[in-house]
């Protein structure tokens, strides 16, 4: 099959694996973050190829919902790849930016490094933030069961990939946590620009929230 070819039954493929998934890593996002992606590497010296497959397998099996099973998303990329003869080194990167894209406390080198995953990561991390990033912050927060805000229970800003994993902290947490980070941690110059106006819409949200919450307004 040609790329185009390739492109549409992966598309298919993720659209029918993710049909149940939870409201925040559904089809929708994936269709998002590959969007995103796409807007971005116009600017970048990538492989679009590359980066169309990354940013629509990125979450095909995301560990959170896999018991935290880390090898479940690269091994159905790998194998789903392969059905579609993909040439084995671009099979390779796919895995290669599925392994490292997650944000995983935020403390943790990454342990590969590519421009395509500059966009991939960049792509994933601007649909985490702004108005969306809210809606799925909470979203994901209620799937969990968690407590939308508890004073007494601080933001942990020094956790280990394995604390992040299993945190079952207030859902406004989360964006100190990692939300609030993301505008800082972005590659490259489009996703750059396009967070900070996610960013200040997510500060803006914080004070409106807490004034709502001591009853300031």
């Amino acid at each position: 099959m040609n790329n185009d070819n390739i492109i549409t039954a992966t598309k298919a493929f993720v659209k029918d694996s993710l049909e149940h998934a939870e409201g925040g890593h559904d089809w929708f996002h994936i269709l998002r973050v590959y969007n995103n992606a796409i807007l971005i590497a116009k600017q970048e010296p990538v492989n679009l190829f590359i980066v169309q497959l990354g940013a629509l397998l990125h979450d095909i099996a995301d560990s959170k919902f896999h018991d935290g099973d880390e090898t479940v998303g690269p091994r159905v990329t790998r194998e789903f790849l392969f059905k579609q003869n993909v040439d084995s080194t671009i099979i390779e990167h796919v895995v290669n930016i599925i392994e490292n894209i997650s944000f995983k406390g935020g403390n943790e080198a990454q342990k590969f490094k590519s421009a395509e995953l500059d966009v991939i990561q960049d792509a994933d991390r601007l649909d985490a933030i702004g108005a969306i990033g809210i809606a799925r912050c909470f979203n994901y927060g209620g799937f969990k069961n968690r407590a939308l805000y508890d004073p007494e229970i601080q933001p942990n800003l020094n956790m280990s990939k394995e604390e992040y994993k299993t945190s079952t902290a207030p859902t406004i947490n989360h964006f100190y946590e990692k939300l609030l980070l993301l505008k800082d941690r972005m590659h490259t110059k489009t996703a750059q620009k396009i967070a900070i106006e996610r960013h200040n819409f997510m500060t803006q949200f914080l004070d409106q929230f807490y004034n709502e919450w001591n009853g300031l307004k």
